[in-house]
Formats: C-alpha cells, sequence, structure tokens
C-alpha cells in the first residue's frame, strides 16, 4: 500500500515538472530543496528571504505550494512549515538588531552583497512611524520584510510580542501565496504577476489602520479636554 501511494506521489512529481518545462535557476534550487527535505526544504527556502533579501517570497512561497500539490507534503503542512520558516528567520535578523545596536547593524548592512544601507533607513522610518503594527504589516512589504526585524531589535520590543505579530503576518501572507501556487499548480507563476496589487492593498489598509487610530486618540484627547 505504501509503495502503491510512493508511486503516484513519484508519478505527481514527474508530471509536474515535465508541465513546468523542468524549472531551472532559482525555482529550480528551490523545488530541489523542498522535494529533497520536504517541509524542513520549505521553511529553509522561505527563511532564506529574510536572510537574503534578493530571494524574494514571492516567487518561494507559491513554489512551495505547487510541490505540496505534486504530493511532496501537504497543503497544512506547507503553511506550517513556511510560517515556521518566515518566524525562525525574522527571529535571527531580530537578534542581530539586539546585538548589535543600529550603527553596526547599519554598518553591516551595507557591507553585504545586494543589501543596501538605505533599505534599512527605509525599514527603521516605517518602524519609527507605526509601532508594533509595522512588524505585522511589514511582513507583508517588499524589503521591508525582511529588515523590519532590525530595528524591532534595536528598539527591544519585547519578544513575545515581536513573535506574535511576526507569525500573524507571516501567516497572512504565506497562506495566500502559497495556496494560490497550489490550485494553479504548473500556473504558480501567475502569482507573480499580481503579487504587487496584493502588496498595495496591504499598505493602504495599514496606512487606514494607523489613521484610524490616530484619529480616535485625538478624538479622545479633546473630549476629555473639553470635559
Amino acid at each position: 500500500m505504501r509503495a502503491h501511494v510512493g508511486a503516484k506521489r513519484d508519478v505527481r512529481r514527474k508530471a509536474g515538472r515535465m508541465s513546468t518545462g523542468e524549472l531551472g535557476g532559482l525555482a529550480g534550487w528551490a523545488v530541489d530543496v523542498m522535494e529533497t527535505l520536504g517541509g524542513p526544504g520549505a521553511a529553509l527556502t522561505v527563511g532564506l528571504d529574510n536572510l537574503f533579501p534578493p530571494i524574494p517570497s514571492e516567487l518561494v512561497l507559491p513554489l512551495a505550494g505547487f510541490t505540496a500539490a505534486q504530493g511532496t507534503f501537504t497543503l497544512p503542512g506547507a503553511l506550517l512549515w513556511t510560517t515556521a520558516g518566515s518566524v525562525v528567520g525574522a527571529l535571527i535578523v531580530y537578534l542581530v538588531g539586539r546585538l548589535l545596536g543600529r550603527e553596526r547593524t547599519r554598518r553591516l548592512i551595507a557591507r553585504v552583497p545586494l543589501m543596501k544601507a538605505e533599505d534599512f533607513d527605509v525599514a527603521e522610518a516605517w518602524f519609527a512611524e507605526h509601532g508594533t503594527k509595522a512588524v505585522f504589516f511589514g511582513r507583508m512589504v517588499p524589503l521591508v520584510r525582511s529588515f523590519i526585524s532590525l530595528p524591532a531589535g534595536i528598539a527591544r520590543m519585547p519578544l513575545p510580542v515581536f513573535l506574535l505579530l511576526t507569525t500573524l503576518g507571516s501567516l497572512v501572507w504565506n497562506t495566500i501565496f502559497v495556496v494560490a501556487g497550489y490550485l494553479l499548480g504548473a500556473n504558480w507563476h501567475v502569482v507573480e504577476r499580481y503579487s504587487g496589487v496584493f502588496q498595495v492593498v496591504v499598505v493602504v489598509a495599514g496606512a487606514a489602520a494607523v489613521g484610524l487610530f490616530v484619529y480616535k486618540r485625538l478624538a479622545a484627547r479633546r473630549k476629555s479636554g473639553v470635559s
């Protein structure tokens, strides 16, 4: 029975490879890692997005869904492992910021290939403006997603709060892209075309939430001042 299930799984994998035209480059590498290591491979490839931003989660996450559709692991398993990878990667970056401090962290980023100190500045400004909310919404914004953990660590945000917001934000983002890749199968690459639209929606929603919060606070202060 197990041999029969394994044989069917192998057939699905081969069919998936043929339908994607034998993936190459980063996509091919990601699928190879996931097929070889299973769920931990999905966590590894997604976690690298935090440690090395040029690896885009908009590419890796749909591939995790595609790989799940081939039977390498289940869809819930794909969501669990990719979210775990996101959280672990973010935690490592958080600890770097907490241990090194602002100036040494910024100098370190400037020396890493394909990274710029200005990318850190953007994440730092985002965190300064939105506070803890930036950790949640920042998981859904390109580049900010990879760097937002640094100012959170530098500011010594309480670790339980950081982990909770990172887990929730990562779960929302990962679910959308993993499920899309799972449903689209060999057409997983279509997801990338619409990732920018979703990111704009997230940014607008985040700005609206912050604006509403500020409005309520100001209204409450005016009311207490009048009374």
